[in-house]
């Protein structure tokens, strides 16, 4: 019998997070431990009059195509999936992993390749979006693996999950659209200002140029999971954009690799040095595999103060209420951000020890709070 939490998650998605109307043609995509949710979903889809495609993942066959594909073939862009990015009206990718460290063994310089491969398609995504062509939406299936991850048993990863997206409240769409109310005043206060600051006890001391770009107030329509208020930095700028040194106190996660004790300085908004206490040689052949991966395409301010776990899931710990987090590589046009790349890499960074956010010289965060009445968490 499925848990009728997902029957009510497939609800939210379809009829809030993508606003779904009959004819619209959806793609959704997603890993066979996904399956639960995924079921829910078309079962609602189909309800809603919409024209429903479906791809699946199965467990272990990125790890044969790994093994066994020729350069060519990593290269290769899914001529399939490209027309799909460029006819669908709703996008939906839907994670439910069995295993996270199946490919934690594979060559980095075949990740670069792959991940390179799917730019075409990623691009494609983010500029319909853009264009108010294509609404798309993240979402997670909870499975044993990412209880697991997240140091939890499955009841409680579960329990988990369902919180953190509003599933136990009793209106999850009204309860979102109150916080969606509170995260405006940030975006009202930050959105004509010149420039972000985030410091750290740990090292971070990053300066990010925002001037005339534009934020995103993001509650549920793209990540479901969600909560946070984002924008891109100006790398047109006469600094670069972006300036300075962050350590992300979090371990990031790409491609099921785990790369921990990141640290990167900038240089008029591109990577000029780039450590890390694991995984470093990873994380240089990312940054290099094309001109915009050493540049960020977008900086962003979690609010979910439902989440405060570390789950080892970037779907959830990028929305952890008292971080920020910045993405290494393809910007959202919408914000005013065009780096190019076939990476988008979040990494997170914690404020909640003696960290803080200054705005043009203003503070207005500290200790992972946000001073101000009425923004999200007071």
């Amino acid at each position: 019998m499925r848990d009728p939490r997902l029957n009510k998650m497939a609800q939210v998605i379809t009829y809030y997070s993508l606003n779904v109307k009959p004819g619209n043609l959806v793609w959704m995509m997603g890993e066979l431990g996904a399956l639960p949710l995924m079921e829910a979903l078309y079962e609602e889809l189909i309800r809603a009059g919409a024209h429903v495609t479906t791809s699946f993942s199965p467990g272990g066959w990125d790890e044969i195509f790994f093994k066994n594909a020729s350069n060519e073939q990593l290269k290769h862009t899914c001529p399939f999936n490209l027309h799909k990015a460029s006819l669908c009206d709703k996008r939906i990718r839907v994670i439910g992993p069995t295993n996270t460290r199946g490919l934690s063994q594979v060559d980095s310089k075949k990740q670069a390749l792959m991940t390179q491969s799917n730019q075409p398609i990623l691009s494609k995504v983010f500029s319909r979006s853009g264009a108010g062509e294509l609404d798309w939406v993240v979402t997670l299936c909870p499975t044993a693996a990412g209880a697991q991850e997240a140091n939890m048993g499955i009841h409680q990863y579960e329990d988990f999950v369902f919180s953190a997206a509003h599933i136990d409240e009793e209106d999850p769409v009204a309860f979102m659209r109150e916080i969606e109310k509170k995260q405006q005043k940030i975006i009202e206060f930050v959105e004509n200002k010149k420039e972000l600051h985030f410091k750290t006890p740990l090292g971070t001391d990053l300066y990010v140029n925002i001037e005339g770009m534009k934020w995103r107030n993001s509650c549920g329509k793209r990540n479901y999971p969600d909560g946070e208020v984002f924008t891109g930095p100006n790398l047109n700028a006469s600094d670069g954009g972006v300036n300075g040194v962050v350590y992300y106190s979090f371990p990031a996660l790409w491609q099921n690799k785990v790369v921990e004790g990141i640290k990167l300085t900038f240089e008029k908004g591109k990577v000029v040095e780039a450590k890390a206490a694991r995984n470093e040689v990873f994380l240089r052949a990312m940054l290099e595999q094309d001109a915009g991966a050493s540049r960020l395409g977008e900086i962003a301010i979690g609010t979910n103060f439902k989440i405060q776990d570390f789950t080892q899931n970037i779907l959830f710990d990028e929305k952890i209420g008292g971080t920020f987090h910045a993405a290494l590589g393809m910007g959202y046009p919408e914000t005013g951000n065009t780096n190019q790349s076939a990476l988008h890499w979040d990494m997170i960074c914690d404020l909640h020890e003696g960290g803080t956010i200054e705005v043009d010289g203003e503070l207005i965060s500290k200790n992972g709070k946000f001073l101000s009445p009425g923004w999200p968490g007071n």
